[in-house]
């Protein structure tokens, strides 16, 4: 039967607070602001800023720390819910208006984080954490906060970069956020959703995916002025500051952030742009699939459905499917996906206003509780989609002891549970499969990991190339287009046919308008997660234990440190290129089908 959006369910906000009028919510919001208003005049008393030097620095440090986690726990389940309503409903008002509230109510968090990391910058981080537990456990944001205070501006200006965010890139985000989520696309004789009409991309039939890639160029088309300034404001104002900071590059601040060194990026995309070859035989199988002659796959047909599914996957069949893999495992994964679906944490069905693609956010950390939004279409995909945003809140359970300041977890690092939760359901699809099954869930996973190092390897060109320009003026939309072509070209190589690819996919993806480079760290992450997963397959006894422990860890060492726990050097193509090997199997047997 097939699962239609008002059938499927939404997610379960009540446990936060009965509605976005609550006088509980409200009251929660007066006391965050009290709790951050006494917490500026904790750091105050304490002289916790550049130039402050104390004897007793490690019980300063300590009560800083304290503090700070205690604000970020009052925050985090307030922005949650207003995001629960914000992210699902483009035109809620009353949402709208929180969101920006909070946004003004939490800024000086901003600045007590800043001023707090140029004062540990002064300080011998050795003495910090000596004879200190809380600041012990906290060495590696100490650490963190050190290397950040180098690159910090004049308090004075951060205040003021701090301030102006919310009427610069904050503001720009919001804007491209609110014009994509209300996108109305014309389609057959009705108006759909933006969200629906890329949900076309993977129709069964060629000239509903083809006219759904036009309708949607054209709709972003209409929209591309608006779009290209908020990518020109983003970039504009991120750009700035990294030169005002003093980083190399507009990579660099990233690097930190996202808990690699350029030695490991280098060594990933080494890795990555020696596979290209590869995929693009996958590419060009596909093509000859589905009966293009010439070997090229037009950008409609990259999401063409391929082989043939037993299973009518809908959202019911995906949850059985996902919680029974999951169970496998260990009981443990297996419970926790039986109560995610218990208590309707997911928001499922695309529909009007609401957000594209899908995510994981915490919802009541303390608890490991988190709420995921998907839109979910009657595919394999779909199925490992949300398979991987589990995973998500599978490492947020495991985080759960940790303090707020603990749990900051770098992208890198944050798409470990999810890549691997989604390679233990889709690999159990594929191990039984034969025939037209089979095709369909190789098609499946390759077409994934495809999007994760290809598409993503393009990304990041084009994002590379948006900075260099942008230091210099603005950018229309048919530059930023062409930079986008040039990019996908670049990744795609003669795999696709020139005259359709995507010049749009700049305003298609959120992540540009929000954290920088946003994309390299999902590679790590399924390489990563394939890594993982292929030491799992080799040693099972034991490794549940040693795995969870990690996710608990991930907001406590960089990923070199925390990889090394597993024999992997993240600094060595070989491993980058042992996890791409994986894939290439799947590759060879794809082109093997593709021959038949």
């Amino acid at each position: 039967m097939t699962s239609t959006p008002a059938a499927m369910p939404h997610w379960d906000t009540q446990t936060l607070y009965p509605d976005l009028h609550s006088p509980a919510l409200q009251a929660d919001i007066d006391t965050f602001i009290a709790d951050l208003t006494r917490l500026t005049a904790l750091f105050d008393e304490l002289g916790i800023h550049a130039g402050s030097a104390r004897t007793d620095a490690g019980a300063t440090a300590a009560r800083a720390l304290d503090g700070l986690n205690a604000v970020h726990t009052r925050l985090t389940p307030l922005s949650a819910y207003v995001q629960a309503f914000v992210t699902t409903d483009a035109s809620n008002a009353r949402a709208q208006a929180l969101a920006s509230e909070l946004s003004r109510h939490a800024l000086p968090l901003q600045t007590l984080t800043t001023r707090f990391q140029a004062w540990v910058g002064e300080q011998d981080l050795q003495a910090l954490t000596d004879h200190n537990d809380t600041t012990r456990a906290h060495a590696h944001a100490l650490h963190l906060a050190a290397y950040a205070a180098q690159h910090q501006m004049p308090a004075g200006e951060e205040d003021l970069a701090a301030q102006l965010s919310l009427s610069g890139r904050s503001a720009w985000s919001k804007l491209h956020g609110n014009v994509s989520s209300h996108l109305s696309v014309p389609f057959r004789d009705q108006q759909l959703p933006m969200t629906a009409i890329r949900n076309l991309a993977g129709d069964a039939d060629p000239t509903v995916r083809e006219e759904a890639y036009r309708a949607e160029l054209t709709a972003w088309a209409a929209q591309d002025v608006t779009f290209a300034a908020c990518m020109n404001g983003v970039k504009g104002e991120v750009g700035t500051l990294n030169r005002r900071r003093g980083y190399t590059d507009d990579l660099e601040p990233t690097l930190v952030a996202n808990g690699i060194d350029r030695d490991t990026l280098n060594a990933m995309t080494g890795a990555v742009r020696a596979s290209l070859p590869d995929f693009h035989r996958y590419f060009h199988a596909k093509a000859r699939l589905l009966g293009h002659a010439d070997g090229l796959l037009p950008w409609w047909d990259l999401f063409a459905p391929l082989g043939e599914s037993r299973t009518q996957w809908t959202y019911d069949a995906a949850k059985d499917f996902v919680e029974t893999q999951f169970r496998a495992y260990s009981p443990k994964l297996g419970d926790f996906a039986a109560r995610a679906f218990r208590e309707d944490w997911l928001d499922v069905p695309p529909r009007a206003g609401k957000r594209g693609g899908a995510f994981c956010m915490g919802w009541r950390p303390d608890l490991g509780e988190s709420r995921i939004l998907l839109n979910h279409a009657e595919n394999l995909d779909s199925v490992s989609t949300l398979a991987h945003e589990l995973g998500h809140a599978y490492h947020n359970l495991c985080k759960a002891n940790r303090t707020p300041i603990q749990r900051q977890t770098p992208m890198t690092l944050a798409e470990t549970a999810s890549i691997f939760c989604e390679t233990l359901t889709v690999g159990a699809a594929l191990q039984h499969a034969q025939g037209s099954e089979r095709l369909y869930i190789l098609e499946t996973q390759l077409l994934g990991h495809a999007q994760v190092v290809v598409d993503i390897h393009s990304r990041f060109l084009f994002e590379q190339a948006v900075f260099e320009r942008r230091a210099e003026r603005d950018l229309s939309p048919q530059e930023l287009n062409d930079l986008m072509l040039q990019a996908q070209r670049g990744a795609y190589g003669d795999s696709l046919r020139p005259d359709a690819l995507h010049p749009y996919m700049w305003a298609v993806k959120p992540h540009y308008y929000g954290r920088s480079f946003y994309n390299y760290p999902y590679t790590f992450g399924l390489l990563f997660g394939l890594g993982l997963y292929a030491r799992y397959q080799q040693q099972p006894d034991g490794f549940h234990d040693q795995y969870d422990d990690l996710l608990a860890s991930t907001g406590l060492a960089d990923a070199a440190t925390l990889a090394a726990r597993f024999g992997i050097d993240t600094r060595d193509e070989a491993f980058w290129t042992s996890s791409l090997d994986v894939i290439r199997k799947d590759i060879e047997e794809y082109e093997k089908i593709a021959q038949a």
